[in-house]
Order: structure tokens, then C-alpha cells, then sequence
């Protein structure tokens, strides 16, 4: 998943601006001078965050000072004497903020990578400030009045595309939140966000709370079918906790999925599968069903102050598919196929398991091991022997590879200690242009789960590439949660991971290769921005990195070909699984943000809506509802889940424009298209036209169901 800067985090889910005119350098450095957390970057790269400075008691008046002094900006636009114009206006607001964005790198590491109860109270303490903050802009009068004009006048005499881009968003996001609403409906509309930002915090340190505290230690006796290397962690892990002699399951996907598919105790699967899926849903005090029912009600009433029926219908206006019911559609679509081929995958199972004479009915926490023992049987493929040619330094070089082949880039490391990191597990990289050696940016990588990181896998930027008051070099980060080896080991991980780490790749790639004149073009359409880094997981498959980058991890050999065909082969198991599970989220989504909420109970509402859409019994939705952050710690995917398949449509229908090609997956020609308009336009295109011009025409569905071998109808 796409995570940008927590600016756009704490700011752009109400309006993508702060970013006005320079600071009146007097005021600015006096007010920046004591706190190291607000001042200007320096260092190498035209500056890099002081990342080994961070701490809990600077950032929250780190924050408080950033805040006053982007409003002190946004003031001095707004009551601007001038008639408004693109360049007072509009520009003047690409401009402003700098000061917040540089805290908000800080603010978004320490409660994502490094997080700590006593950050969280400065998390609880400062959401609701940060609301008022957003509220102070987004229905700043004069200041929307002033962006209405250079809208309108626009609309007559239209400006040069990229600028005309940013009026329209900037309108178009102001207008959506609430700008046009009298003052009582504008009092109110800040009320509901107040509250949001207050649940939001609390629900995401509920599952971090649960994923905390929830790990089951096992005993040596315990550890049947666990892999060399899985054990070594499980047991550093443990004893890094204070339980030595014992071994560790964390409650994270990294640590949960591997034991589901490898462990022959079946009551221990069942347990650690429960503990994964019951985040936030323990009926304690860091329970979030009531939590995500208030949330609900007041994302109704504040989109029905403006008029809307369901926030669904708000949302998905400026996204690529526009309606909830085309959205709707899209899933719909696919289901059927998805939980026909989970019948199919279960009778398999099923069969497997009577012949190995095992007295079951296959249940969520068989599901992995059994599937695992059908792909030895059908394809005579093991994951395991998959994963000795899967090193996650190899894997590294492989992406580089590939962004040396499509985007002309080149990564180098930096010298170790030359720029400040905020754990010792991150390293960084120097990107540059392969044949002239620009210096375009910096990758930090943080690849390892530990005390404090949230789960999952994203990327982000610390600095976004633009060019309106001169280019700036960009600061990307890909954060994994991969389980750390123990000293000496190598880190292998499963397919599926591996296709993950490509995938965040892809982000960090979008983000080193934006063309875009103003800051808010950097800004995505949600479900376009998961395309580009869907598009990148193909690479993975591709012979020229199976050939050079997936070699076995104790004797160097290159994976055997005949693994590899295997692999091959079998690229289609498991997708009922794997579709089923991560639709059943966003059909959930989807739904819950259409119902009334008025009297909702969370629970009953999941379980009856499975029931009526016969979710299978056999697995359950990949987020569970009381631990879906993606949806209730913020607003980024709200009624947006969808979007990955959305855009796997674009990633299945833009594959074959590669397959076709001359070059294949490497056509230099097909490859030059896909940087100019797939990845350089960030949000500078419609994203529909961008596609367009790339494909020549819209994308079709039929790719698709072929790539997950599903039927695909006539």
C-alpha cells in the first residue's frame, strides 16, 4: 500500500494545499531556532531529515509551531489586498507549508517505524489540534472565495494544463469539504472532523496495542514442520522479549502466514490464526467495533451537511471509477469466479487431507497448510525449496535491475553514517540517471518488523519532486516487515513477499519519477496510484531477473529451470484464496459506508453480509473490519479497497501491451511510454487519459480473469 507523506495524511484527507508562500524569513527563523525538528534540512542531498535527532518531547511542539506558522501563511493569502490571480492565489498555496512538511516527515516515522506509548499520548493529544488546524483552512472564507475566482476565470480562459490541474483540484477539494456551507453547517462539518481524528488515533493504537501484546511462545516441542531459519528468529525474537529458551510468534502477517502454511500443529495454527484475525475485536478496552460504528455515523452526517446520500457517493466522485455502484460492479463481476475456484481449492485440500489420513474438515487456519501440501501434489512445487532462492538482498538487486532497464536509474549505496536514519536496520541508497549521473533522489529502505512498526508493507516520501520554485531531488522510503534473521542467516521469503516487496517498489519508483510542476500534481487518484506499483510485480517473473537474482542462498546455483516452470506453472494456485479473501474487504467496505449506521452492530453486520454474499466459511476476509486500517485509521481507502483490483484491471490490460511487444517485458519502446505516461504525470493527467495514450484505448477486464484463471466469458 501507498502511504505519502503524513502530510498529505494529516492534511490532504481534508485538502491537499498547505504549501503557500515563503516564510518572512525574520519570524520564521527566530521561531524554527530552538526546535531541531522544524528546521531547514541540511547535509548532503540538498538536505536530509536529522532522522537520529527525532524525539517524543520535540515533535509535539515541533507540530504546534508548524501549524501557526502555515496558518500565519495561509492568513496572508487570504487577506491578500490584490485581486486574486493563479500566481497570489494558487501558487502562493503550492508554496506554503514547508515548515509542516518537514515535521510531518518526523511525525509520520515515529508513529509508523518507531512508535512508543508515550508518542501515542502525543498522537491522542495532538489529533484533535490537527483537525482544527485542517478546519482553520479548508473553510478559511476569503481564502476559498479568492480560489473560486482563479477557478471561474479559468473556466473561461484557461491556463497553461499543469496549472489548470491544480485549480481544478484545489477547487474541487475545497468545494468537497464543505467550502460552500453556510457557518452553522461549516461549525459542525469541523466538529465531525475533531471527533474523526480523535477515533482514528485511538483505533490504530488499538491494533497496534493488540499485535503488541498478543504473541504465542512455543516450547521446542512445539516447532514440527518450521524451517530452519523461521526457528533461529522465532527463537532471537524470544528472547529478545525476555523468553529465552522459548520462540516467538508475533501477531504480525509476517510471522502469522508463515506458521499457518509450514506448522503441523494444528491447535497452535488455530490459535495464532485467531489471535491475528481478532485484532481489535477482543471485547476489551482496546476493542474498536463501537469505535468504527461512530466513525461511520459522522462520515454520514458530515457528507450529508453537503447534500450526499452515503459517503461512498461523496468519495468516489474524483476517483477513477466515479460511482460506488461502478465500483460495485467491478467486484461483482469477479466474485463468483473468486468463490467458485475456493470450492474448487477446497475439495483439493479436502481430498489431501483424507489421504494423509487426517480427520478434519478443513477450517480458516487449515486453509495455508493444506493448500500448501496441493501445490507439492499438483504442481510437485514447495514453497519452501521456492524460498532458498528468494534472498531479500538478491531481490533488492533485482529491483535495481529493473530500474536500471525501464527508468534509466542507478542505485548506489551511501556511505554508512553520511545520513541519518532512524533505526539501524534502515539503509540508503543514492539514485542517479544511469548515463548522465543526475542525482534524482535518496531510497531509504526499513525492511524488518520490530516493537513499535505498524504492520504491513507501504511507502512514502519524506520529499516530493517538483519544479515551481526550482527541481528538488526526492527522499522515498519502502518499509516491509519482514521477521529479522538471526545474526549470520540470510533473509528468504515467500513468493507472495517477494511480489510485495516489488510492489512497494513500484510506489518509490512513481514517486522518483514524477514530472510535475506543483506539489498538489504529486498527489494520486486512489485507485490509480496502486497501477503503477501492480504494474511493477510483473517484473518479478520475468527471466531475466529468475535468471540472474534467484539464486539458492548456501551454494549461489541459479534456481534450476525446472523449479522455475513449476513456478510457472502454478501461477494461477491459490488465486481463489487470494481474490477471495481481499474482496470480501472491499465489498465490506463498500457496504458498510452505503448502510444506515445509525444503530449498527459491527459484528453482526460483517457476519450477515458474508452470509449473503457466501463469503466461504473456509477463509476469512483478508482485513477483518475491527483491524481494517487501511479504512478506520484515516480516510485514504475508505469506500477505496476496490481501487487494487480497479487497478488490476489497468496492471493485467497494460501487461500484455508488453507481452506483445518486440522486447517483451524489456521493449525499450513500450518502456519509454511507460514512464512518460504512466509514471512521470503523477496527477498532473487524468488518469483515464494518461492510460489511453499509453494503450490506445481503455482498459479491458478480460486480461484480468485470464491472469488469475478465471473463465473468462464470451
Amino acid at each position: 500500500m501507498i502511504s505519502k507523506s503524513i502530510k498529505c495524511a494529516l492534511i490532504c484527507s481534508i485538502v491537499l494545499l498547505s504549501s503557500c508562500k515563503k516564510e518572512t524569513k525574520e519570524t520564521t527563523e527566530n521561531k524554527m531556532s530552538d526546535n531541531l525538528l522544524i528546521q531547514e534540512w541540511t547535509g548532503p542531498y540538498e538536505g536530509v531529515p536529522a532522522f537520529d535527532k527525532i524525539s517524543v518531547e520535540a515533535i509535539k511542539p515541533a507540530m504546534e509551531e508548524a501549524m501557526k506558522l502555515n496558518l500565519a501563511e495561509i492568513e496572508e493569502i487570504a487577506n491578500n489586498p490584490e485581486p486574486p490571480t493563479f500566481e497570489n492565489t494558487i501558487v502562493a498555496l503550492e508554496s506554503a507549508g514547508k515548515a509542516l512538511d518537514r515535521v510531518s516527515a518526523y511525525y509520520g516515522v515515529m508513529g509508523s517505524n518507531v512508535s512508543s506509548p508515550e508518542f501515542r499520548d502525543v498522537q491522542a493529544e495532538l489529533a484533535p489540534k490537527l483537525s482544527d488546524f485542517r478546519s482553520q483552512i479548508s473553510q478559511n472564507e476569503k481564502l476559498f472565495q479568492r480560489i473560486k475566482a482563479v477557478y471561474e476565470a479559468s473556466q473561461k480562459t484557461p491556463l497553461e494544463p499543469q496549472a489548470q490541474r491544480v485549480v481544478d483540484l484545489t477547487y474541487k477539494r475545497f468545494e468537497m469539504n464543505g467550502a460552500n456551507l453556510n457557518a452553522e453547517k461549516k461549525k459542525r462539518y469541523a466538529e465531525i472532523n475533531k471527533e474523526l481524528s480523535t477515533l482514528y488515533t485511538d483505533f490504530a493504537n488499538n491494533v497496534l496495542h493488540d499485535e503488541e501484546n498478543y504473541i504465542t511462545y512455543l516450547n521446542e516441542d512445539q516447532l514440527g514442520g518450521l524451517s530452519d531459519g523461521f526457528i533461529k528468529s522465532a527463537a532471537k525474537i524470544a528472547t529478545d522479549k525476555g523468553q529465552q529458551g522459548k520462540y516467538a510468534i508475533t501477531n504480525t502477517r509476517s510471522s502469522m502466514d508463515p506458521f499457518l502454511t509450514y506448522s503441523t500443529n494444528r491447535e497452535l495454527r488455530k490459535q495464532v490464526w485467531e489471535n491475528y484475525y481478532s485484532r481489535g475485536d477482543n471485547a476489551d478496552d482496546y476493542d474498536n467495533n463501537e469505535i468504527i460504528a461512530e466513525i461511520l455515523r459522522l462520515r454520514k452526517e458530515r457528507v450529508g451537511l453537503m447534500g450526499y446520500d452515503n459517503y461512498a457517493e461523496w468519495r468516489l466522485q474524483d476517483r477513477m471509477a466515479k460511482t460506488p455502484e461502478n465500483a460495485m460492479d467491478l467486484m461483482m463481476a469477479v466474485w463468483p469466479a473468486a468463490k467458485q475456484r475456493v470450492k474448487e481449492e477446497v475439495a483439493d485440500m479436502q481430498t489431501v487431507a483424507n489421504e494423509l489420513g487426517d480427520n478434519i474438515t478443513i477450517e480458516p487456519w487449515d486453509y495455508r497448510y493444506y493448500a500448501e501440501k496441493v501445490r507439492k501434489k499438483k504442481y510437485d512445487l514447495d514453497s519452501d525449496e521456492v524460498k532458498q532462492y528468494l534472498q531479500l538482498d538478491k531481490l533488492t538487486e533485482a529491483m535495481f535491475y529493473v530500474a536500471g532497464e525501464l527508468f534509466n536509474y542507478k542505485f548506489t549505496p551511501v556511505e554508512e553514517g553520511s545520513v541519518p536514519v532512524f533505526h539501524d536496520d534502515v539503509k540508503v541508497w543514492e539514485v542517479t540517471d544511469k548515463d548522465s549521473g543526475k542525482h534524482i533522489g535518496l531510497w531509504y529502505l526499513d525492511p524488518y518488523a520490530r516493537q513499535g512498526k505498524r504492520s504491513g508493507a507501504w511507502a512514502t516520501t519524506y520529499r516530493s519532486s517538483d519544479s515551481f520554485e526550482g527541481e528538488k531531488n526526492v527522499l522515498a522510503s519502502n518499509n516491509s516487515n519482514f521477521v529479522k534473521p538471526a545474526p549470520g542467516e540470510a533473509v528468504l521469503i515467500s513468493w507472495d513477499d517477494a511480489t510485495t516487496f516489488f510492489h512497494e517498489f513500484g510506489h518509490a519508483l512513481h514517486f522518483f519519477s514524477a514530472d510535475v510542476k506543483y506539489p498538489t500534481l504529486n498527489g494520486g487518484v486512489r485507485d490509480y496510484t496502486e497501477f503503477q506499483s501492480q504494474l511493477l510485480e510483473r517484473w518479478l517473473s520475468t527471466d531475466k531477473v529468475i535468471n540472474q537474482y534467484l539464486v539458492h542462498y548456501k551454494t549461489g546455483e541459479p534456481i534450476p529451470k525446472s523449479l522455475v516452470e513449476k513456478i510457472k506453472k502454478a501461477s494461477t494456485f491459490n488465486q481463489g484464496f487470494g481474490t477471495t479473501e481481499y474482496l470480501a474487504s472491499a465489498l465490506i467496505d463498500m457496504k458498510l459506508h452505503l448502510a444506515d449506521p445509525k444503530d449498527i452492530d459491527i459484528d453482526k453486520f460483517e457476519r450477515e453480509t458474508l452470509d449473503e454474499l457466501g463469503m466461504p466459511k473456509e477463509l476469512p476476509m483478508r482485513h477483518r473490519t475491527p483491524h481494517f486500517g487501511h479504512v478506520f485509521s484515516g480516510e485514504g481507502y475508505a469506500t477505496a479497497y476496490y481501487g487494487y483490483m480497479w487497478a488490476d484491471v489497468l496492471t493485467s490490460d497494460a501487461s500484455e501491451a508488453f507481452r506483445e511487444a518486440k522486447g517483451g517485458f524489456y521493449d525499450k519502446e513500450v518502456a519509454e511510454k511507460l514512464v512518460k505516461y504512466l509514471f512521470a504525470p503523477r496527477n498532473a493527467m487524468d488518469p483515464a487519459e494518461a492510460y489511453r495514450k499509453f494503450r490506445g484505448r481503455d482498459a479491458k477486464i478480460e486480461a484480468l480473469m485470464k491472469d488469475r484463471g478465471f473463465p473468462v466469458s464470451e
